[in-house]
């Protein structure tokens, strides 16, 4: 989807993390924000749903979107280079400060801000066809419209004023609170790489593959949620 840059992205430091980049400190000439999310298939989110420790499928899976991110954003880069435009990117993880934790170009917010989604008690984005996958984004020259694909309401079950909290019971570390506000950050981290040194299932797999996701799979908005029809 698209959006235009405009003031509304000024609030990026604030919601996200003090220095986060904005889009024209990205590119100065950038006009438009394209962010995307590839929801992952219902099997891989079945089978990473048991247990404390993810299945080497997701670590698989995780690997291949970053590669699939990459090349998607860098054949739009292309496809708007080819009619005139210039356009950036950033990678689609691990661009982020290791000492505080926090991202400096942080797909989730952009896409909160564009109406991509929403997030949930998991600080996960929610779309309309779940919370179980990756985002990628890029900026452009290109002038596009704005297009949401949410509203500004609510679509965490929870946030909505039922009962769920799901993500919070599922979470190994504890790292999800009810309150709501993100999570605890270390908790999380050092949790991503318990698993990516210890766990089995993971062996061979790439050093960056910090995976676990316990609180994105096995949700109400996992995928496709039938609440939101």
């Amino acid at each position: 989807m698209t959006a235009k840059i405009d003031g509304r992205f000024k609030a990026l430091p604030e919601i996200a993390a003090e220095g986060h980049m904005l889009p024209w400190e990205l590119m100065p000439t950038a006009k438009s924000l394209i962010v995307y999310f590839l929801p992952f298939i219902k099997e891989l989110v079945d089978e990473n749903t048991p247990g404390k420790f993810p299945c080497r499928n997701w670590g698989l899976a995780y690997e291949s979107t970053n590669t699939l991110i990459g090349f998607l954003s860098a054949r739009m880069k292309n496809y708007l280079a080819a009619k005139g435009y210039v356009s950036e990117l950033t990678p689609a993880t691990h661009n982020f400060d290791e000492i505080r934790l926090v991202s400096r170009w942080s797909h989730k917010h952009l896409a909160h801000l564009s109406g991509l989604g929403r997030f949930g008690v998991n600080a996960q984005m929610i779309t309309p066809v779940g919370c179980a996958g990756r985002l990628g984004s890029l900026v452009t020259e290109a002038a596009l419209e704005d297009n949401p694909l949410v509203g500004p309401e609510e679509l965490c079950l929870y946030k909505r004023g039922e009962e769920c909290l799901q993500c919070v019971k599922r979470c190994p570390v504890s790292a999800v609170s009810e309150e709501g506000t993100g999570i605890d950050r270390k908790r999380c981290w050092d949790r991503l790489n318990f698993n990516q040194k210890n766990t089995e299932a993971l062996a061979g797999l790439q050093e960056s593959t910090h995976v676990c996701a316990k609180c994105a799979v096995g949700l109400p908005c996992s995928f496709n949620p039938d609440y939101l029809a």
